[in-house]
Parts: C-alpha cells; sequence; structure tokens
C-alpha cells in the first residue's frame, strides 16, 4: 500500500524549501535531496503511527519513534554518512517548523547519528596530475577536442575549481585576465587568480575551436557545439588513469584536491585556500591539513634510517 502524505505537512515542506533557497541561496540539487530525505521521513512517521502526519501529529514525536525511523533507514541498507545526510535535513525542517508552529523540537534535534569516519580527500601528485593531463591530451581524437579537455582540467587544478564551475564558464568570460569571477554553490561568487598556464590553455583551445565564441555560449562545448558534458570530462580522465594505472580516485574532481593540497604544501593560508575553494566552512578546508600530514609522515617514514 502506498502511503501519502498529509497537504499541510506537504505545504509545510514546500514552505521550508522555498525559505531555503530565498534566504540561503541553496542549490537545487540540495533541496532536491533534501525534499526527497523530509519526504521519506514524513511518510515514515505516516505508516508508523497509521495515521497521516499532519502538523500536530508531527510536533508530538518523541525519541523512540525518532529512533525507530533511524533503525528503519539502517535496515534498508543506509550507511552512517547517508543515516547523518537524512538526520541533518530533518532536523533543518524542523527547527524551521517548529518555530513556525510553536512548539518545543527537543526529541527531533536530540537524535544523534551514528558516527561515520570522514573521507580525507585524495588528491593526486603533482607529476601524477601532469602525467593525467598529458594523456588526456593524446587519447583525444581530435586536436581541437584534446586542447579544450586539457584546458579544463588545468583549470581544475590550476583555479581548484569545481567541474560545474569550469563547465560554466561562457564566452562573456572571455579575454581571460588575471583572475577569473566564479559563481560558486549557492550562488556566491568568489574571485579566483588565473595562472598564466591555465590561461594559455584556454587560449589555445580558443584558437582551434570551430565554434563561435558569443558572450551568452558555453566556453566548452560538445562535439556539435553544445555546452560540454560533465560525463565526457569524466570519461577522459577514467581513460587517462586507466593508462597511467592511477587508482579510481583519479577523478576530475581529484585535481581541485590537488590545488589545494599542493598550495598548502607551499606554505598557502588555509584561509586565504578557503575562499579560493569556495568552502562555506573553514572545517572543510581543514581536512586539507590531514591529508598534508599524511603525505609528510610518509615521507618521513621512507626517508629515516629506521623507518619502513
Amino acid at each position: 500500500m502506498t502511503v501519502e502524505i498529509s497537504p499541510q505537512a506537504r505545504d509545510a515542506l514546500e514552505g521550508w524549501l522555498a525559505a531555503s533557497r530565498a534566504l540561503k541561496g541553496s542549490a537545487e540539487a540540495t533541496l532536491a535531496a533534501y525534499r526527497t530525505d523530509v519526504v521519506g521521513f514524513i511518510t515514515f512517521m505516516t505508516g508508523h503511527f497509521a495515521e497521516p502526519q499532519g502538523l500536530a501529529p508531527l510536533s508530538r514525536i518523541e525519541t523512540r519513534d525518532m529512533r525507530s525511523w533511524m533503525a528503519a533507514v539502517r535496515a534498508d541498507g543506509a550507511g552512517a554518512r547517508t543515516m547523518a545526510r537524512k538526520l541533518s535535513a530533518v532536523k533543518a525542517f524542523y527547527r524551521w517548523l517548529a518555530e513556525r508552529e510553536g512548539f518545543e523540537p527537543t526529541a527531533v534535534l536530540l537524535a544523534r547519528a551514528p558516527k561515520f569516519e570522514k573521507k580525507l580527500p585524495r588528491p593526486l601528485t603533482e607529476e601524477a596530475a601532469r602525467d593525467m593531463i598529458g594523456a588526456v591530451e593524446v587519447q583525444a581524437g581530435e586536436g581541437w577536442i584534446a586542447a579544450r579537455d586539457v584546458a579544463v582540467i588545468t583549470l581544475l587544478w590550476g583555479c581548484g575549481l569545481r567541474i560545474s564551475e569550469a563547465l560554466g564558464l561562457t564566452g562573456a568570460d572571455l579575454p581571460m585576465g588575471q583572475s577569473l569571477r566564479i559563481l560558486g554553490k549557492g550562488g556566491k561568487e568568489r574571485l579566483v587568480p588565473l595562472l598564466p598556464v591555465a590561461r594559455r590553455a584556454v587560449e589555445e583551445y580558443i584558437a582551434v575551436c570551430p565554434f563561435e565564441m558569443t558572450a551568452g555560449d558555453a566556453l566548452f562545448r560538445g562535439a556539435k557545439g553544445g555546452p560540454l558534458n560533465p560525463r565526457l570530462v569524466r570519461s577522459a580522465t577514467e581513460k587517462a588513469r586507466a593508462q597511467l594505472g592511477l587508482p579510481s580516485s583519479a577523478t576530475p574532481h581529484a585535481f581541485r584536491h590537488s590545488f589545494a593540497t599542493h598550495l598548502l604544501a607551499s606554505g598557502g593560508d588555509l584561509r586565504a585556500i578557503q575562499e579560493l575553494l569556495g568552502h562555506a566552512s573553514l572545517s572543510t578546508t581543514q581536512a586539507y591539513t590531514s591529508v598534508d600530514s599524511a603525505h609528510l609522515m610518509r615521507v618521513y617514514a621512507a626517508a629515516h634510517p629506521k623507518g619502513g
């Protein structure tokens, strides 16, 4: 039997999502994930209590009800990380709903997700990054496509861009100067210095690209002239890493990780790196200090007379 959530609960959810969009600038993909997680929670509670969960029943949820939901989510095969994400969405919804409706959301807010070990970013070494760019260039079928792929990946590595940010560049960003204005997650803008090597890579691509570059057009194009699909960039890096025998962690996003780690290793300031990456929280950037420390310990273990 399909369980339907009440119109009141659905209206409240849409109101919260609209507020998140307007006040916090949450990305549409984030809002879609929020909707899925909170609908799943309300749907479970509807079946759990065998009655539609309007706003009044939702305000009376107790600790044991939260435990039942979390147990059901885990029984469905969700890992600790997924559970934490779902609980975070439900808590955010409840904070908004409780303030709006005037009830105490303690039982929901005190629920604790199982602990999980955060995965450290897995950057490429400088040598591996250069080898990857070389392999991507060689394997491309057409000259202009090789120049395109090299330009995209050089921007990821040289500027720390997300793949969506690189592919979001348009003809309006030309000619490129000393920096790039990037529109990141949540519509937040940041200014990123443009290294000469990255600027040259883009200029070389523009010189051979067979399509006209007007202000409204995507900078990076597919074979038929439309905006470049990120899957093609991922495919190019997959082939390159297979050719070089690199691990599966050598993805387009690994070039962004490499940008941060190589900057840190060169004495870069953590807050400056946070700004360059467009991280909302410094704690996200701090993961790179762990990566750099782990790398230093491996170098020390290999070099020390008593190491190994």
